[in-house]
């Protein structure tokens, strides 16, 4: 994600990530565009086989790299593909949403929701109400990364005193 101009809180528009779980999400999010239902274009869907193959790093790395948001969808509980990713993806939303905390990131900028593959227009509502939350945090604004820690050099060792052979100490 590039680099946006600066301007006034009138004309933010957020970039916002999406990861989807393939057989759900993904599903409904196609079901939607296919139905011609409009949702706000600046959402930005990566695929996944399942929202437990979500790793943390992924949104992190979505922050890092400019996302104003992110969102994370999968099967309604009890209806994984996989059985029990949807438990697995809502873990680590728990870890992510303590860890954004932490990082001074609001943890609104973070959203886990269960749609599943028939539900058009709840990604229709959800894609526009989370960008709309988003839209009134702002631009997210991480705090600079610091650059290489300089230490002191360790002192030299000043001249030693000579030791004689047999000397007593």
């Amino acid at each position: 994600m590039s680099e946006r101009p600066a301007g006034n809180g009138d004309s933010f528009e957020p970039r916002i990530v999406a990861f989807f779980c393939n057989w759900c999400t993904y599903t409904a999010a196609d079901l939607a565009g296919t139905a011609r239902m409009t949702y706000a274009p600046n959402i930005r869907i990566i695929r996944l086989m399942c929202s437990g193959r979500m790793d943390p790093q992924f949104v992190l790395a979505a922050f890092r790299q400019g996302a104003d948001g992110v969102l994370i969808g999968g099967c309604h509980p009890g209806d994984c593909h996989y059985q029990e990713g949807n438990y697995k993806a809502l873990r680590r939303y728990l870890l992510l949403k303590r860890l954004l905390r932490d990082l001074g990131i609001e943890e609104e900028r973070l959203r886990l929701v269960w749609i599943s593959a028939s539900e058009g227009d709840r990604v229709q509502k959800v894609a526009n109400e989370f960008t709309e939350t988003i839209r009134r945090l702002g631009p997210l604004r991480l705090a600079p990364r610091p650059g290489r820690i300089h230490l002191p050099a360790p002192a030299q060792p000043g001249p030693q005193p000579a030791v004689r052979e047999g000397a007593q100490p």
